[in-house]
């Protein structure tokens, strides 16, 4: 048998015994990275039978997990803990067990840095660890957003650089994750998962993986295109936020209800789908992802115009909540140096504990360097710690009546389900509401509610 039957036989044997062990859930499934994105995954996979290894560089985090200490809202309590005790999910800090695992999700952040340039050391960092490990007939799969040639341009040289051969030892694939935390409808579950893999063998493995805990499957033909569907998916969400956050502007200007309009507009049954203004964007997508694309354009000599725009728009309209309360206080002639204000949630939506990129956070520094006294109330958010690129921390204080009546204005950025809105308008001397969270109320309290 010469050197080519040899290689055919053994990309055969890599190739079948992998999918077998998928299929009859004997895999070891690696998870890297246990946050927002890993540890529901994790879970679902430990759930239908895989065992589950979980690896992050955060010890207490390890830790929790073993104990079976939930630390994610979309992570039901029962079921991260029964796991945990059955061994079924376990955690390390150790990445040389990487070489006992069959398939490693890498679900690691990609931020921006301070220039807005994509930010992938995590990626490249775990990418590294992996290649150490690694061994014939394992699938790595990335889930982090990144842009559109990451999987390809990034991780393939350095797996390859082992001496193993993408498709015949080694398969990858890019995978976005498509979380929504605090989504009830929408689960990691029944979600479409959208798969693109370097070779045709490698999507085929990949496809295999998800299919065993994921109900419907979009298979792209490369990993380039599965990047460009996340990072489309996420610019269209900020375009279209900043149209209606544009038109916010010109509604103020205008003496017009945006939200009105925007409530109007939706029951138009085709053409539209509707989007709402508020105090900017936030999360780990919609503010990062078009970034992600928009620098990766540049190396084609192109200039994508108008996702930039929609990114200067959208950080415009956190300027704006802040004149919104200048304006407020200017009706009883002060000023925001020295004023008291209240700002109500600084997770990044309502009813989660997320405030990654939260608009919030932004105009809370906006109004520090005002010289204003801020406070806020976050019941999901006990404390805001340092973090570029603002130096400031608080930590969240308890709704009294009394605070709410001392605040020269109480700023609403986060409309959380469980606040008594009534009660804050009653005892409020002003209110700025960036999220029509006091929509339901009376006429004649809304009279005292200023929306953005």
């Amino acid at each position: 048998m010469d050197n080519t039957q040899k290689n055919n036989v053994q990309s055969i044997t890599h190739l079948d015994l992998l999918l077998n062990k998928i299929a009859s859930k004997s895999a070891v499934v690696g998870v890297v990275g246990l946050g927002y994105v890993g540890l529901p995954l994790a879970v679902e996979k430990a759930k239908v039978g895989f065992r589950v290894l979980g690896f992050d560089r955060n010890a207490f985090r390890v830790g929790q997990v073993n104990r079976g200490e939930n630390y994610i809202k979309d992570v039901k309590n029962d079921e991260l803990k029964d796991l945990a005790e059955k061994k079924q999910l376990t955690a390390t800090t150790d990445f040389s067990r990487l070489n006992e695992v069959d398939v490693v999700v890498i679900c690691v952040p990609t931020p921006l840095t301070i220039t807005r340039d994509p930010d992938i050391s995590y990626i490249e960092n775990v990418t590294s660890e992996i290649a150490i490990y690694m061994r014939p007939g394992q699938l790595v799969t990335l889930e982090s957003t990144t842009y559109p040639g990451t999987t390809s341009e990034v991780i393939l040289p350095k797996l390859e650089a082992t001496g193993l051969k993408v498709g015949k030892d080694f398969f990858l694939a890019f995978s976005p994750e498509r979380v929504d935390p605090g989504n009830q409808r929408y689960t990691t579950k029944n979600t479409s998962k959208v798969v693109g893999g370097i070779t045709p063998a490698c999507l085929e493995v990949a496809k295999t993986f998800y299919e065993q805990t994921i109900l419907n499957i979009v298979p792209v033909s490369s990993t380039e295109v599965a990047e460009m569907t996340k990072v489309f998916e996420n610019t269209y969400r900020a375009i279209n936020i900043a149209l209606v956050n544009e038109l916010m502007l010109l509604c103020d200007r205008m003496g017009i209800d945006v939200w009105e309009v925007v409530d109007a507009a939706g029951t138009k049954p085709f053409g539209i789908q509707t989007f709402y203004p508020g105090p900017g964007v936030g999360g780990h997508c919609i503010p990062i992802d078009p970034f992600y694309l928009t620098w990766k354009a540049r190396e084609y000599d192109f200039h994508t115009r108008f996702i930039e725009l929609a990114g200067e728009i959208n950080i415009q309209a956190s300027y704006h909540v802040v004149e919104k309360v200048n304006r407020e206080l200017a009706k009883v002639k002060k000023s925001l140096n020295g004023a008291r204000i209240l700002v109500l949630g600084v997770a990044y939506k309502n009813d989660i504990d997320d405030c990654r990129e939260s608009p919030a956070l932004k105009v809370i520094d906006l109004l520090l360097k005002q010289n204003a006294e801020v406070s806020y109330h976050d019941s999901y958010v006990p404390e805001i710690k340092p973090h570029e690129p603002y130096t400031y921390s608080m930590q969240s204080v308890q709704l009294t009546d009394e605070l709410i009546e001392q605040a020269d204005c109480v700023l609403i950025t986060t409309n959380h389900s469980h606040v008594d809105y009534e009660r804050v308008v009653k005892h409020a001397q002003a209110v700025v509401d960036t999220r029509n969270a006091c929509k339901k109320l009376s006429p004649e309290l809304k009279q005292k509610v200023t929306k953005i």
